[in-house]
């Protein structure tokens, strides 16, 4: 009996493009000269957006869907209160 198992088929020919280097879209790149506490306030911000927005949209669902728009909104506000907490223990420059 022969058992092709045994001898797998020789590989394809490596993909050219994935040896390509990874370069990430310009567009949603953040700047490397940012610090942290302006990026932690900027988190901050577009958490308490979208905690608005799912408080919004649970008003006007009612029965299993409001309630997965608001486990949502909580989730929104654990990690919300983590950015708080982090921005909160940075040492600003005087």
């Amino acid at each position: 009996m022969n058992n092709e198992s045994m001898n797998p088929p020789e590989s394809a020919p490596a993909d050219p493009q994935a040896k390509t280097t990874y370069r990430p879209c310009p567009i949603f790149t953040i700047h490397p000269g940012v610090n942290s506490e302006t990026l932690l306030v900027h988190a901050h911000e577009t958490l308490a957006s979208a905690n608005v927005m799912a408080t919004e949209l649970s008003s006007i669902l009612t029965g299993p869907a409001c309630n997965l728009v608001l486990g949502i909104q909580q989730m929104i506000v654990l990690a919300q209160l983590s950015v708080n907490r982090v921005l909160d223990q940075i040492d600003l420059p005087k």
